[in-house]
């Protein structure tokens, strides 16, 4: 009864119960989302916003209905979010350089301190036009008419190469000639009669002298705002080589007139030609048949173009014209307009002529400085302090150079007045003036240097017709007050990004 039941006959045992053996998991398929993720890392990590993924979608034809059957995401927009938050964001430097539109090349700016140096050369062979007694305030004759007729000039196309300026940037060039041939001469025309009412009676040829001062004036603001430096240097040559040779021998007063009427001639000829395509197409578009230039098109519709720039936006590069100009003149003939006599401080108007060069030259490093600057910090402060060293960098790089051309013309003058201290600090101080001003130009800030300038003028004029008795301490003064408030102007501007645009 205790044993195992006997099986009956033919019967076969009954298997025994399969033990359980683990299974071999399976490889789970990967995620379709992190495989696209991958696919696009590199641009999906630059983005921005989900928006430029959701766009790179579109563009791969990934509709709303694959993205529902696929990736489980209800449209392209929702699975461009869930791309940009599984990939960790890195912005990559751009490959190479970083572009930089300040750089420019110091050859080009040299040429241009060059060129505004060189007409002063006039003087040596337009010096027959010039001769005769002194007027009644004890001046050389002529002095008044030509500086008359330079200040005019100077607020004049100051204003004018603003405006030009002013239409290059919105890419209509030929708008730019257009302003050119129309305001060249109508200031040639206001500075040769503000050089007539200036001389009175007398003085015919101080007269003609200042005419032609004003032609070339206009016509060179054409060719500079036009960028023919190089067309303009050459057509000086004449004049240069000619008063070149006077001042080593005596010339006849004929030729040194003819070279003088050869450069000027070839200066204006040369700006009517570069104005000239623009003034044929706008006399050709008067003359087309059924054309309204004015009030707009044949049919009803108006001629829409950019718009102009504003005539008040250009005044007062104007008046910082006019102000420097006074303030230069001061520093050239302060002495000689203060007491009627003595020696004009010629050298410092050179070296100021030529240093205008490397201060433009120095602007552009600034500048170039400040974008450096925008780029590699983060912090306002710290972009205040970038900004700030390369200020002082530039600002010394021009002070240094100007007192180098300052000695140099000294030496190279013949007669010159000696450099004292008081001399050469009131000429670094008013280097300074025009640099600063110049940066307050370039930061949009005109009008702020055009106050300073103006004002600082203003007070010279008054302080030396109360107290001639010592111009160049009058100078150093007034300079060093202008320094300052410019200064304090740029410092007050130099953090802020949009100046730096």
């Amino acid at each position: 009864m205790s044993g195992h039941p006997t099986p009956p006959p033919g019967a076969r045992p009954a298997p025994l119960p399969a033990v359980p053996r683990p299974r071999r998991p399976r490889r789970a398929d990967p995620d379709p989302i992190d495989r696209l993720a991958e696919q696009h890392r590199e641009f999906i990590a630059a983005a921005v916003h989900p928006d430029e993924i959701a766009a790179l979608l579109e563009s791969d034809g990934i509709s709303d209905d694959r993205t529902r059957a696929r990736y489980g995401c209800r449209n392209s927009f929702a699975l461009a979010e869930e791309l940009y938050e599984r990939v960790e964001r890195t912005h990559p430097e751009p490959a190479g350089p970083a572009p930089d539109p300040w750089r420019i090349g110091l050859l080009g700016c040299l040429l241009r301190g060059v060129v505004f140096a060189l007409p002063g050369l006039a003087y040596v062979l337009g010096a027959p036009l010039l001769a005769g007694p002194r007027d009644g305030s004890g001046l050389p004759a002529g002095t008044v008419p030509l500086l008359a007729g330079a200040l005019c000039g100077w607020m004049w196309n100051q204003g004018l190469a603003h405006r030009a300026y002013s239409w290059l940037a919105l890419g209509d060039r030929d708008a730019c000639r257009r302003s050119l041939a129309r305001g060249a001469p109508v200031g040639a025309l206001l500075c040769t009669t503000v050089a007539c009412l200036a001389a009175g009676d007398g003085d015919p040829g101080a007269v003609a002298f200042a005419t032609g001062e004003a032609c070339y004036l206009g016509a060179a603001t054409v060719l500079l705002v036009l960028g023919r430096e190089r067309a303009l240097l050459h057509c000086l040559t004449p004049m240069t080589a000619g008063a070149l040779f006077a001042l080593v021998r005596p010339v006849p007063d004929w030729s040194g007139l003819t070279l003088l009427t050869a450069s000027l001639v070839a200066v204006v000829l040369l700006a009517v030609h570069e104005v000239a395509p623009a003034l044929r197409e706008s006399g050709a578009r008067g003359r087309r048949p059924g054309s309204v230039t004015l009030l707009g098109v044949p049919g009803g519709a108006p001629e829409r173009g950019p718009a102009a720039p504003r005539l008040a936006a250009s005044l007062p590069y104007a008046v910082f014209g006019l102000g420097t100009g006074v303030l230069v003149l001061y520093a050239t003939l302060g002495e000689v307009i203060a007491h009627g006599g003595g020696t004009a401080a010629a050298p410092a108007a050179v070296a100021l002529t030529l240093s205008m060069g490397p201060a433009e030259w120095l602007l552009y490093r600034f500048r170039s400085g400040g974008l450096a600057g925008l780029r590699s910090t983060s912090t306002p402060a710290a972009f205040w302090r970038a900004t700030s060293v390369t200020l002082v960098q530039c600002l010394a790089g021009y002070l240094a150079t100007l007192l180098v051309l300052a000695h140099a013309t000294a030496a190279l003058w013949p007669e010159a007045p000696d450099l004292d201290g008081v001399h050469l600090a009131g000429l670094l101080l008013l280097g300074a003036v025009l640099w600063t001003g110049l940066l307050l130009q370039s930061f949009g800030a005109v009008l702020g240097a055009a106050v300073v300038c103006c004002a600082t003028a203003a007070a010279q004029t008054l302080a030396l017709a109360t107290h001639p008795g010592d111009p160049h301490g009058i100078g150093l003064l007034v300079y060093g007050v202008a320094a300052a408030l410019q200064a304090g102007l740029v410092c007050g501007l130099l953090g802020r990004a949009t100046a730096h645009r």
